[in-house]
């Protein structure tokens, strides 16, 4: 096997470094596609290598290399991979297996216990109103999925803030974009170092709704204000009250210490937001998107090239013998 083994668990960390830029400039839509695509893709081949480098450890073992009927002096020969690099190989995925185990488990849960709340809820309309002195409104998964929203939040905007929020949730829903969200998550609890590239499509999706109200409202503009409201609604409440109305489920941000203003670049998500929506609609970027598919399609003929050398070394192994 050769060092072609070691390239798909190289590519994940351009992909990481890239997440954060492709989230910015291609279209939130497709983003969210390329992205998502990009952590499973990537995540299934980083896993094949580290499988690759697992059956190369172990088949160097004289009790399975027996069971096998390979030559030990032929898979030492043929085979540079070291015994310590194949047992770390086991190890990592070990501990990806039950990384992604619990999240499944965890994610299974939260989807559940959404669909049971939405069946819980009254009838007679996806949007349901809640009293209380939160600010929050959420798209809640079901079958009918439901728009939850704060009565005070809705106190608080004006008819046309309302029909941006709405619309923006709406979006989620019809979107389907927690599934985008929850396979991109799976595909980082394989492989950590994508977690960058997941938290990207956490961004994308509120992007691709972002973009979604400006166009049914028309106006991307109020699409823009009525984030910064809501956020500033959000942070005017006590510390431990959850927001999660359109998306904001912190502070601002635009601001450093002491008031001083930061770079865009390093704001978070609700300013980054705003300003995309105060710039014209984002275009489709046919360049960014050949190199992702360049960058993947590496990968994947790396993985598949070293499974071809580890079969064609297995096979002169039992030769040999």
């Amino acid at each position: 096997m050769n060092a072609l083994v070691y390239l798909p668990l190289l590519v994940p960390v351009l992909a990481a470094a890239a997440a954060r830029p492709l989230a910015a400039r291609l279209e939130p839509r497709l983003a969210t596609w390329l992205l998502t695509a990009t952590t499973v893709a990537l995540a299934a081949f980083s896993t094949g290598a580290l499988a690759l480098l697992t059956a190369s450890a172990l088949a160097q073992v004289p009790f399975l290399a027996a069971l096998g009927n390979y030559s030990q002096p032929a898979l030492r020969s043929g085979d540079p991979v070291p015994a310590v690099a194949g047992s770390a190989a086991a190890l990592l995925l070990t501990a990806a297996a039950v990384a992604v185990a619990v999240v499944i488990r965890a994610r299974a849960r939260a989807l559940a216990e959404s669909y049971r709340r939405a069946a819980r809820m009254a009838p007679g309309g996806r949007v349901v109103v809640v009293p209380g002195h939160a600010i929050e409104a959420y798209a809640l998964p079901g079958s009918p999925g439901r728009i939850v929203v704060s009565g005070r939040l809705l106190d608080a905007l004006d008819d046309r803030g309302r029909a941006a929020l709405l619309a923006h949730e709406h979006a989620h829903l019809a979107g389907q974009h927690h599934l985008f969200t929850t396979v991109a998550h799976l595909a980082a609890a394989a492989n950590p170092l994508l977690l960058p590239v997941a938290r990207a499509v956490d961004y994308t999706v509120e992007r691709w709704a972002d973009e979604r109200a400006a166009a049914i409202t028309g106006d991307r503009r109020l699409v823009a204000s009525t984030i910064g409201q809501v956020a500033l609604l959000a942070t005017a409440r006590p510390a431990r009250l959850r927001s999660a109305a359109l998306g904001i489920t912190g502070t601002l941000g635009i601001t450093g210490a002491r008031g001083r203003p930061i770079s865009l670049a390093w704001a978070g998500p609700v300013p980054r937001r705003v300003a995309a929506l105060l710039a014209p609609p984002p275009r489709r970027q046919l360049t960014l998107l050949a190199v992702v598919a360049l960058l993947i399609a590496i990968a994947g003929a790396s993985a598949i090239e070293a499974a071809r050398d580890l079969h064609a070394l297995l096979e002169f192994a039992q030769a040999a013998r």
